[in-house]
C-alpha cells in the first residue's frame, strides 16, 4: 500500500523530524511540548536549548533528547507500513483534535487522512458487549454513515469492532495504543488491514510500540478530542469508555448512552452517565439530530502552532532572569494548584519569564500541569 494521502507540504523536512525527536525525549509530553514550541519558536530551536533549560531545575540533570538515528528509523518504518507522520500544525492534522487540551504533538496515520478532518462521532463501549449491545453499535454506525458521519473508535473488541464493521463503507477511523504495526487485539488483524483500504488508522505511538495499560487513556483522550460527540454503549462503573466520555466531556463534546438493565453490570456505567447529564439514546435514528452541525476549519500552516501569548524567539535567551527569580517562582508554588495569571501577578516577572521557569521544572519532573491553566509542584 502507499502512504497515507494527506497533505503534508509547506514544512520542511528538518523541523518535521525536530517535532517528532522533541516529543518523544525525555519528560517532554504534549503539554511541554506545546510551551517548548511557543517558547523558542521552532522545534529545531528547543531541541537547541532544550540542555541547557533542563539543567537549570535539575541541579545538572542530563536531559535525553530523543536519538535523531531513532526518529529517522522510526519514520522510515512508518512509510514502509503504508502510513505517514503528521505533526501538530500540520494540513492533514485533525482541526478538532487540535483545539483541544493537550492535543498529540504527532501522529502516525495510515489510509484517508482527509477522514481526519471530516465530521466525527465516535462509538465505544463494552468489550465484553452483548448481543443487543453489539446490534445498536452497528444501527448506529450505519445510521451516522448515513447521515455523512465518520465512525471513531477504538479497535477493542465488542462494541468497538461492531461500531468498525458497520462503518467500513462509509468510513471510520480506528485510534490505537500501539504502533501502527502492532495490531491489538490480533484477531483484528483483517479488520484493521480493511479500516486502512476504507478508513484511516491513527496512533500518537511510534512503530513497534506494544499494548500497555497507560496508554489506553491515551488513545481514549485522541478519539475523544477528534470527535464532536461520543456515544457510549455497555460501559461499566470502571471502564475505558467511561474515560473517554469524561475526557470528551471536559473537551465541550457532546455525551450521548445508551441506557440498560440496572441489573447488568455493563449497563451500570451509561446509566449513571444519563444521571450525570448524558443525552439519553433510545433510538439510533435519534443521534443524526442532535449532533450538532459542525462546520471544520482548516488549519494553515501560517497560523500559529501553539495559543501562548509569550512572544516566539528562536533563541535560549532567559530574559536576564537572576537565581533569585527562580527561586521566588519555585516559593509561590505549593502541590496546590494556582493560577498562571496570578502566579505572573505575584512573582513581579513577565509571562515569558515564569513560563521559561515553568518549562524548566516541567523537564525536571517537577511540574503538573492541570486544565484552566493551573500549575502545581509534584512531590
Amino acid at each position: 500500500m502507499t502512504p497515507a494521502s494527506g497533505d503534508t507540504a509547506g514544512l520542511p523536512d528538518t523541523e518535521r523530524l525536530a517535532r517528532l525527536r522533541l516529543a518523544f525525549s525525555d519528560n517532554v509530553g504534549p503539554s511541554t511540548w506545546h510551551h517548548l514550541v511557543g517558547h523558542f519558536g521552532t522545534a529545531e530551536a528547543a531541541l537547541e536549548g532544550l540542555p541547557e533549560l533542563a539543567s537549570r531545575a535539575g541541579a545538572g540533570r542530563r536531559v535525553r533528547l530523543y536519538p535523531l538515528d531513532k526518529a529517522l528509523r522510526d519514520i522510515e518504518l512508518t512509510h514502509r507500513y503504508g502510513g505517514v507522520p503528521v505533526t501538530f500544525g500540520e494540513e492533514a492534522y485533525p482541526t478538532l483534535l487540535a483545539e483541544a487540551g493537550h492535543a498529540p504533538p504527532v501522529l502516525f496515520i495510515k489510509g484517508r487522512a482527509e477522514l481526519l478532518n471530516a465530521p466525527c462521532c465516535a462509538i465505544v463501549g463494552s468489550r465484553n458487549a452483548s448481543a443487543n449491545g453489539r446490534r445498536f453499535a452497528r444501527e448506529l454506525a450505519m445510521t451516522l454513515g448515513r447521515a455523512g458521519w465518520t465512525v471513531a473508535s477504538g479497535l477493542a473488541r465488542g462494541i468497538d469492532t461492531a461500531a468498525h464493521q458497520a462503518a467500513l463503507e462509509t468510513g471510520t477511523i480506528a485510534v490505537m495504543a500501539t504502533g501502527l504495526d502492532v495490531i491489538y487485539p490480533a484477531e483484528n488483524e483483517t479488520l484493521a488491514a480493511r479500516i486502512a483500504d476504507t478508513g484511516c488508522l491513527v496512533t500518537e505511538m511510534p512503530p513497534g510500540t506494544q499494548p500497555r495499560a497507560e496508554l489506553f487513556p491515551r488513545r481514549n483522550r485522541i478519539i475523544a478530542g477528534m470527535s464532536t460527540g461520543v456515544a457510549v454503549i455497555e460501559a461499566a462503573l470502571r471502564s475505558g469508555s467511561l474515560i473517554t466520555a469524561r475526557l470528551a466531556n471536559e473537551m465541550g463534546r457532546d455525551v450521548f448512552a445508551m441506557p440498560g438493565s440496572p441489573y447488568d453490570p455493563r449497563s451500570s456505567g451509561t446509566n449513571r452517565l444519563i444521571q450525570d447529564g448524558a443525552t439519553l439514546l433510545g433510538s439510533a435514528d435519534e443521534i443524526a439530530g442532535l449532533l450538532p452541525q459542525h462546520g471544520h476549519r482548516r488549519r494553515g500552516l501560517a497560523e500559529p502552532l501553539v495559543a501562548i501569548q509569550a512572544p516566539q524567539t528562536t533563541g535560549n535567551d532567559s530574559g536576564g532572569m537572576a537565581n533569585g527569580d527562580r527561586d521566588g517562582v519555585l516559593n509561590l508554588l505549593g502541590p496546590d494548584p494556582v493560577e498562571l495569571d496570578l502566579l505572573i501577578r505575584e512573582s513581579g516577572l513577565t509571562a515569558r519569564q515564569v513560563q521559561e521557569v515553568l518549562l524548566e521544572l516541567d523537564l525536571a519532573g517537577r511540574l503538573e500541569r492541570h486544565p484552566g491553566q493551573l500549575v502545581s509542584l509534584v512531590g
